[in-house]
This record gives structure tokens, C-alpha cells and sequence, in this order.
């Protein structure tokens, strides 16, 4: 038999892995491609993580950019669908 406080509690705890998992979502954004690839510094201006590729190119040079969980200095860098590019926070995956 579960008391209610052994209820609450759970209840609390679900509620924060629910939030938490909103959270995460809320930090993946899909971007799609219709080319077979796209370069790194074009695919932050598309997603609009920054405002010109001047931006693009100083945060990539300064390792602000990670590719599948590697941070990235090349900002030609060819990426493909299935890639999950992360900058600022946000994972930007290439569909």
C-alpha cells in the first residue's frame, strides 16, 4: 500500500523528470537540408544562431562550435543529414 507521502513524493519526482525532459527538447531544434551538405558557417546563419558569417566564422574559429560532440574550428566543415551541430546551448540536428 502506498502512503501519501510515499505519493507525493513520487509524484514530485515525476513531475521534475518531466520538466527536465521538457527542458531538453526545448534545446533540440531540427533543421532540414535539401542538399546532400551543407557548411558549417551557412548552416548556423540558416538556423539563425547568428547574424552574418562574419559571426559565424569568429565562433567557430574561437571553438564556440562542436560537431557530434567535438568542437569544430573549420567553418567549410560539410554537414550532412543525421549531424547534430551544438552552439549557444541549443543542438541544432540536420535532418
Amino acid at each position: 500500500m502506498i502512503t501519501e507521502k510515499l505519493y507525493f513524493k513520487l509524484f514530485n519526482e515525476l513531475t521534475d523528470i518531466l520538466e527536465t525532459i521538457k527542458k531538453m527538447e526545448e534545446r533540440i531544434k531540427q533543421i532540414q537540408i535539401d542538399s546532400e551538405f551543407i557548411r558549417l558557417d551557412s548552416l548556423l546563419k540558416l538556423c539563425n544562431a547568428v547574424m552574418t558569417g562574419g559571426h559565424a566564422k569568429i565562433v567557430i574559429q574561437e571553438s564556440e562550435v562542436k560537431v557530434n560532440n567535438e568542437i569544430c574550428t573549420a567553418r567549410g566543415k560539410k554537414i550532412r543529414q543525421g549531424d547534430k551541430v551544438e552552439f549557444d546551448g541549443i543542438i541544432y540536428e540536420v535532418i
